[in-house]
């Protein structure tokens, strides 16, 4: 791993800022960081200790973090940690640390001095705490005590009117991938892992759930208290509370929800211990506690996240014909592919998250059977090379260089998809047997470390490519993952599996036969979705009329369906739909599918206008990081510009 060399105040705030303007000069360093201002070549943080109240009313949560932190340069005296826009009002050291002290007890503390370097608008204010140096490496241990802001983008807090029950208020973190320096002081950098523990003081009437092993019979107390013994990277540690109900799925599986979805998230997750069964006959023993689903409000911006005894899925997912296994095959994925071994820096993410797509479809494959798992493959690959044309070639690149950019404001799933595609070829070509033992001696191998691009592919080359040489060599690998593109011979589907769709759709358009009289048996969500998105020109009033009536797209609670007709119906300007677009726009808070409705309304001059109003409504519900995407759709350049 490269050194960093961020010695002192001065040279920390050279040497970090030069970094970031040279980024387009000079080649980009392995296993650098360029995210985080933490010089974690002289000091690792092991473990986190987090006591914290949640404040609804002010958005905030204060309490203290402790950290333990290894030294590993003795004549380091500046502990540097990531931060954005957190009010920090007193930073001290455990006594028993301090060279010459007396006292070894273990409640008392010495103030350290401390201030903030200049701060970065994506990476926000290096804290720099002074420590006395020593004469040998060590471990000491450091309480910073402080306030969240409550616009910290690592946090979405609701209302009770934008929850789901209307009861009580709700709080979830997306620590991924820069948000934990928003709530939690630390080195927020996948290439450091600690374990953590935690309390969270929150109201009695409230549930609080974490990326820990959580207790399925907790009682509502107002205090809650987690372990992580494993160490994670800081972007793994999340957090949920709300009136969460729990339903058990199985021994080590289960899902929260608010109380309205509960049991229809439970039927939708039924088969969640079945998915974990069988990723650990197919990748080895699973290593964590538990596998359970917390299902947040309609805010949640993404489909799932990922975390270590706890992933996060919205609840656009819970569909009601359980078409969606795919979403916590996924997540079950990542529990080997990204939680288990992780990438170093954001750079290197390609490597979690292609294994994750390969490995969702191995899972989908063992418990539903080949034909249901190609199906879902074809379906998610038919517009694969489209979508990754529509972006700057640096992007299509898998190991993609985010410096001078917030790594969480690029659209990464066609690259994702473009990684799955790789490993799906490797299987291929060396054959199952071959590629699932490598596949099992890799976690093995990198079991709760954060790797490079450059040690994957070593790992790579070392262990199968020249272990069976002639097949496929290191130059082609490097080759899909260092250049824009898709090769040639890129295992693609040879069939979608949707010609019945294709061909009811056609008939419909030609006038054949009512859209009552389709013949849609057995048609599930990706099927509907499909439908609505491949008409191609306009359509008039009473076509749009005759399907509304015959299937009620206006009134399904199908989140995923409702965002692929009202496109039709801004496309077509479809007025009886239009309160109901407007609920939805307001009330959904899944990036991808709202997105392309406001970038739809933009196009003309009254869309504009309904756009720019709902999203004024809709804008405290989204995540920062979805109303950013979405200013900038509906706030063009031009209009900034003459605000300024």
């Amino acid at each position: 791993m490269t050194s960093r060399l961020c010695v002192g105040v001065a040279s920390l705030a050279l040497a970090c800022s030069s970094r970031a303007a040279a980024a387009d000069l000079e080649p980009i360093q392995s296993g650098l960081d360029y995210h985080s201002f933490a010089n974690v070549e002289q000091f690792r943080v092991t473990r986190v200790g987090l006591s914290l109240r949640v404040d609804f009313r002010n958005k905030v949560l204060f309490g203290a973090a402790v950290l333990e932190v290894k030294r590993l340069d003795p004549r380091a005296s500046e502990l540097v940690l990531d931060t954005r826009d957190l009010d920090v009002r007193d930073v001290s050291e455990k006594a028993s640390n301090v060279l010459g002290a007396l006292s070894k007890s273990e409640t008392t503390w010495v103030s350290r001095p401390f201030h903030f370097d200049k701060a970065d608008p994506i990476l926000g204010s290096p804290l720099v705490i002074e420590l006395p140096p020593l004469l040998k490496k060590s471990t000491e241990t450091i309480k910073i005590e402080y306030i969240t802001s409550p616009s910290a983008p690592g946090l979405v807090w609701l209302t009770d009117q934008q929850t789901l029950g209307k009861h009580h208020p709700f709080l979830f973190s997306l620590s991924s991938p820069i948000g934990a320096r928003s709530w939690i002081p630390l080195q927020d950098t996948p290439q450091v892992r600690a374990s953590y523990s935690a309390v969270i003081y929150t109201d009695n009437d409230v549930l609080a759930v974490m990326s820990a092993k959580n207790d399925p019979k907790a009682k509502r107390n107002g205090e809650y208290s987690f372990i992580q013994s494993d160490a994670i990277p800081s972007c793994l540690i999340a957090l949920a509370v709300g009136d969460l109900r729990f339903k058990e799925l199985g021994p080590r599986t289960g899902v929260y929800a608010e109380k309205p979805l509960a049991d229809e998230a439970a039927k939708e997750f039924a088969d969640a211990e079945a998915l974990l069964r069988a990723g650990e006959r197919l990748f080895g023993a699973y290593r964590w506690d538990r596998f359970d689903i917390v299902v947040p409000p309609p805010s949640f911006p993404v489909a799932e996240v990922g975390d270590p005894d706890a992933s996060f899925v919205s609840p656009s997912v819970v569909t009601g014909d359980r078409s969606r296994e795919s979403v916590a095959a996924q997540a079950v994925a990542e529990a080997w592919s990204g939680e288990l071994v992780s990438s170093a820096t954001w750079r290197d993410a390609w490597i979690g998250a292609g294994l994750a797509v390969y490995m969702r479809g191995r899972i989908l494959e063992e418990v539903y059977g080949a034909q249901r798992a190609a199906a879902e493959r074809a379906m998610q690959l038919r517009s694969l090379r489209e979508e990754l044309a529509r972006q700057d070639p640096a992007d299509q690149v898998l190991a993609a260089d985010f410096r001078r950019r917030d790594p969480g404001a690029a659209s990464r799933e066609p690259a994702d998809e473009k990684a799955g595609l790789l490993f799906a070829q490797l299987d291929g070509k060396f054959g199952r047997e071959r590629f699932d033992a490598f596949l099992k001696a890799y976690f093995d191998h990198f079991m709760l470390k954060s790797i490079t691009t450059e040690q994957f592919l070593t790992y790579l080359k070392d262990n199968l490519l020249d272990r069976y040489p002639g097949i496929i060599s290191a130059n082609q690998v490097t080759a899909w993952v260092m250049t824009p593109g898709i090769p040639a011979d890129a295992p693609f589907p040879a069939s979608s599996g949707l010609e019945s769709v294709d061909a009811a759709r056609s008939a419909w358009l030609a006038g054949k036969v009512p859209a009552k009289k389709l013949d849609t048996r057995g048609w599930l969500t990706p099927q509907w979705t499909y439908f609505l998105d491949n008409f191609q020109g306009p359509l008039r009033k009473d076509q749009l009329a005759d399907l509304d009536q015959a299937f009620g797209f206006t009134r399904t609670a199908n989140a995923e369906i409702a965002s692929g007709w009202l496109l039709l119906v801004i496309r077509n300007t479809y007025q009886p739909s239009y309160l109901r677009l407007e609920q939805y726009l307001e009330t959904t808070g899944r990036q991808s599918l709202i997105e392309p409705l406001y970038i739809e309304l933009m196009k003309t001059a009254a869309g504009a206008t309904l756009a720019k109003r709902v999203y004024a409504l809709a804008k405290p519900a989204y995540a920062a990081r979805t109303a950013a995407a979405l200013n900038a759709i509906v706030t063009p350049a031009s209009e900034t510009q003459d605000d300024e």
